[in-house]
């Protein structure tokens, strides 16, 4: 079904004549760490343990327990697990790329990764690779063989889907920085517009973009409200960080409705991720989740169960032994925040069936007949 809705969306938003199905080769994908598949993990070193622990039994470059939205939408068409550019290891590209990072960002950011700061790989630098991707995927397919099997064809370049899941570590950096999110937030949409802009130049003309999730609901952002703004919503969430969320999204949105008058021979889909993650947290018992804002791989119990100095996966000495102390709660399915920052494979599985239906897409799927 999910295949079928995802398709029928973006076929509508062209205003086709008829009900015809549709079915995408490849997805290239560009983001943060919502949808890194291992180019972080492959740069830098791996995610540890427990990270991948539900459904690939070891790290697998994905800061979760198990899959993120991107694998499921993968999955949704009969695709792979994409491979993550930056990974020289076991990748096979002939069904897209994935240029998304943890820790990237829309706009460059000063402070780096390894004092505490940001990836070297934000939009723009994903724009970069995926241009090289584009070109040097075609000579080295000219080679022939088994080179050829793992690049992808050329004239999928036009064909695939475009996803875009990017923006929520730039807000983190706007409000603590304490910069204006009136002057930032259109920045940050300039830079979004022209990356667009030049993937379509380069052939991109089906696009699916999640908006930014509700920051104020994660644990690692709830727990550095400032003591002049602590309000809490009526489910624990930060309203602070939620209505920044919002102003990001609502100037998105007005992104990409403009897109759809500059470039109108491409298809643009908003996803409203917020209020599909925002509804699981308000309503997390109904949907079988327990403890909405606690989180699962922690540390230092207590209602959120999570500790800045000791992360998922990190270890200690404890009796003049190594331990981990960063360990996975008992029943990963039951959580929806995995490591404070992310969510689990339960989360990412329901938010992924949500949006599949196009309840929270712009357009929205109206009934369509089947197709065949």
């Amino acid at each position: 079904m999910s295949i079928l809705m995802i398709c029928l969306t973006l076929l509508l938003s062209l205003q086709t004549s008829s009900c015809t199905p549709c079915k995408f080769p490849a997805i290239i994908n560009l983001g943060d760490s919502n949808s890194d598949t291992g180019g972080i993990s492959a740069t830098f070193g791996p995610a540890p343990p427990p990270n991948g622990e539900t459904f690939f039994h070891m790290p697998a470059g994905r800061y979760s327990d198990g899959r993120l939205i991107i694998d499921f939408i993968a999955k949704s068409f009969g695709l792979p697990y994409l491979s993550a550019y930056l990974d020289s290891l076991g990748t096979n590209f002939s069904h897209g790329a994935n240029f998304a990072t943890a820790g990237s960002t829309i706009m460059q950011q000063s402070v780096p990764l390894n004092k505490g700061g940001y990836s070297p790989f934000s939009l723009q630098v994903q724009l970069a690779q995926f241009s090289q991707f584009k070109s040097r995927s075609q000579m080295i397919a000219k080679k022939g063989k088994v080179f050829k099997s793992l690049m992808l064809k050329k004239d999928y370049f036009k064909k695939a889907l475009y996803t875009i899941d990017i923006g929520q570590n730039d807000l983190t950096e706007l409000f603590f920085s304490n910069q204006s999110a009136d002057d930032y937030i259109p920045m940050t949409m300039k830079v979004f517009s022209d990356v667009v802009k030049e993937v379509y130049k380069h052939g991109g003309r089906h696009f699916w973009i999640h908006n930014t999730g509700p920051l104020g609901c994660l644990t690692y952002v709830l727990l550095q409200r400032p003591s002049s703004s602590p309000d809490l919503d009526s489910v624990g969430c930060a309203v602070i960080f939620n209505k920044l969320a919002q102003k990001f999204n609502e100037m998105l949105n007005e992104t990409v409705t403009q897109f759809r008058k500059d470039l109108p021979s491409a298809t643009f889909i908003y996803v409203d991720v917020y209020s599909a993650k925002y509804n699981l947290f308000s309503n997390a018992e109904k949907y079988g989740f327990e403890k909405p804002l606690r989180t699962c791989c922690g540390y230092g119990g207590g209602e959120y169960n999570f500790d800045f100095n000791v992360r998922c996966g990190d270890k200690g000495i404890v009796e003049g032994e190594e331990v981990l102390l960063g360990k996975s709660c008992s029943h990963p399915e039951k959580s929806i925040i995995w490591d404070g920052v992310h969510y689990t494979e339960a989360a990412n599985k329901w938010v992924f069936n949500e949006i599949a239906t196009g309840k929270y897409s712009h357009p929205s799927l109206p009934l369509c007949k089947s197709c065949h």
